[in-house]
Order: structure tokens, then C-alpha cells, then sequence
């Protein structure tokens, strides 16, 4: 069972995300929240396997609640899927950033919104190449200064290449492929990769590639 926790300010929308959720046989909506700090409390109180948090709300916001999560050892097992109006912006950007494993539009269908509570319960990252595309040219427009500790240098020259094919938008499968590995070894490189950064997902992985330097947008 896929244990979810809402938290958005508005009701209506709460309302309808609960009521299509719940018909579901294998995911459970386990609380409700109208703002970031409730919804701090109710996921240190349930520990749900995914938070879909609004990214604009009151008292405390989705990316500040997204970076508490992330910080907190005891919700390491919670993903964070941000909600946005306004699809890939400055806010979803700096959420990612945070530690959210993606993000989804408030005017998703039905059917998608189910499929990325799944894909995020796997542990999959919600980035489809289009929106690693949108982080590209994010640095191309407003580079930000790279980092210098983010562990990079503890990688091995594999995890290195693994990390910079996941910066380019590219699958398991294909990461193995341009590796000529198989796939298994594939993730296990990522794997590594992600501990060795501290990274929680692979969205956060893509992020601090590009933060890093390891992959530049002319690679791409």
C-alpha cells in the first residue's frame, strides 16, 4: 500500500486528489494538510511514502517543507513530489534543489497523477528528458556558481560517467548502453553515486551534476 499525505491550501483540490487516490486498491491517503508546517507535523506523525505539497502556501512553503524532510533522518523514506500551477519555474527549480524527487502540474489527468504516485513510490525520479532539458537551459540562462563539496571527488570515474549520463535525461537502459554495461551495473554506479553525494533521488542527482560542474550544458 502506497501511504499518501496531501498538503495544499486549498480544499477543493485536496478533496478531488483524495477522492481519485482512494478509489485506488494500493494507495492510501493517510492525512491532509492546508500548509507546510501542519504538513511537517502530520509526515513526522504518519511517515507517508509520498508528500505532494503544494509549492506556494502559507505559514511554511513547499520548498521549505520539502528542505525540512529532507534533513530529517527519521522521514528518509518520505518523496516529496512538488505541486505547481505553473509547470517547470524559479520555485519548482529551487524545490528540486531541496529535495524533491519531481514535480507535478495541478492540471494533471487522472490517469498521470496515478501513474507519478508510482513511479515516486518506486523510487523513481519524476523527470522526463523534457524536464531535464528545462534545468539545462536553466544554467545556460542563469548559471549558478558551482559547488566544491559536493563529494564529487569521491566518485570513481564510472560513477562519474553514470552521474553525468543521468544529467543528460538518459534511463538506466540507455546509461548501460552508452556504457556498454548492463543494466544492472548501471544502477549500481547511480547507486553509488547518489550515497556517496548524499543525493536522495535522482532528481536531486541531475541537480547536483550541473551544480557541480561534472556535466555542462555544451555536453548536452
Amino acid at each position: 500500500m502506497i501511504r499518501v499525505l496531501l498538503v495544499d491550501d486549498q480544499p477543493l483540490l485536496r478533496s478531488g486528489f483524495r477522492a481519485l487516490l482512494d478509489l485506488e486498491d494500493d494507495i492510501e491517503v493517510v492525512a491532509e494538510a492546508a500548509d507546510g508546517r501542519e504538513g511537517l507535523a502530520l509526515a513526522r506523525e504518519h511517515l507517508p511514502d509520498i508528500a505532494l505539497i503544494d509549492i506556494q502556501m502559507p505559514v511554511v512553503d513547499g520548498i521549505e517543507a520539502t528542505r525540512c524532510i529532507a534533513a530529517d533522518p527519521a522521514l528518509a523514506g518520505v518523496r516529496v513530489v512538488i505541486l505547481t500551477n505553473y509547470g517547470f519555474d524559479e520555485y519548482v527549480f529551487n524545490a528540486l534543489r531541496a529535495g524533491a524527487a519531481g514535480f507535478l502540474v495541478k492540471d494533471i489527468v487522472p490517469e498521470d497523477l496515478l501513474h507519478a504516485v508510482r513511479v515516486a513510490a518506486r523510487g523513481d525520479a519524476l523527470l522526463a528528458p523534457s524536464i531535464t532539458r528545462k534545468l539545462i537551459d536553466r544554467y545556460v540562462t542563469q548559471p549558478l556558481n558551482t559547488r566544491t563539496d559536493t563529494g564529487l571527488d569521491e566518485l570513481t570515474n564510472r560513477e562519474r560517467e553514470a552521474v553525468a549520463l543521468v544529467g543528460q535525461g538518459l534511463s538506466n537502459d540507455q546509461i548501460a548502453d552508452r556504457m556498454v554495461i548492463s543494466p544492472m551495473t548501471a544502477k549500481t554506479h547511480i547507486n553509488r553515486a547518489m550515497t556517496k553525494l548524499r543525493a536522495r533521488d535522482r532528481a536531486q542527482l541531475v541537480v547536483f551534476a550541473y551544480e557541480s560542474g561534472l556535466v555542462t550544458p555544451r555536453n548536452c
